[in-house]
């Protein structure tokens, strides 16, 4: 084999090499953005958990409060059957704002503000949204890089060649881009 030949062989060795490592930084890229939604998922379930048992203590001093109870359910409901992040994120909106108007009740109960029960669950939920904030970045964050590999020249070559798909974002809900109003007297 020629000088030539050897030169040919050196080329497709280093085209074959990259093409492995590219394959192999988008499976990795792929399985994060799989890890991070799985992050969302736990936070999620664990949302899903607290809220029962949040109304459930409420439910009995809240007797003129059903409607309120019920729309939280049937938002958690709803929450639970929701598939892919766009479907997620709306449902989940939904349950935000149910949840947010429950808990905007329980203050003009005396005795549910005093309740330590319903104390507990109030910080629980508020850590438990604090925990979807940030899982939620992370995954945007690992969608935002899977997808710019994917899009990228020479990646899309391979990309293309082995069917990676781009993946979605976990929306910010409508109620967390409104600005907040600060009224003073």
């Amino acid at each position: 084999m020629g000088l030539g030949g050897w030169i040919l062989l050196g080329v497709i060795v280093a085209i074959v090499l990259w093409a492995i490592s590219a394959y192999n930084r988008m499976v990795g890229s792929r399985n994060q953005v799989d890890n991070a939604w799985s992050q969302i998922d736990v936070q999620l379930k664990r949302r899903h958990d607290l809220i029962p048992n949040l109304v459930q203590v409420v439910k009995d001093a809240m007797g003129y409060e059903q409607d309120t109870l019920k729309a939280v359910i049937a938002a958690r409901n709803t929450a639970l059957t929701a598939k892919g992040p766009a479907e997620v994120s709306q449902a989940e909106n939904a349950l935000t704002v149910a949840t947010g108007r429950l808990l905007a009740l329980t203050e003009a109960y005396p005795d549910l503000k005093a309740n330590t029960n319903v104390m507990a669950l109030q910080e629980e939920l508020t850590a438990t949204e604090n925990k979807i904030s940030f899982a939620r970045q992370f995954y945007n964050d690992s969608v935002m890089a899977f997808n710019n590999a994917l899009q990228m020249f020479p990646n899309n070559l391979i990309a293309r060649q082995f069917g990676f798909q781009p993946r979605e974002h976990f929306a910010v809900p409508e109620t967390e881009k409104e600005v907040p109003q600060v009224k003073l007297r």
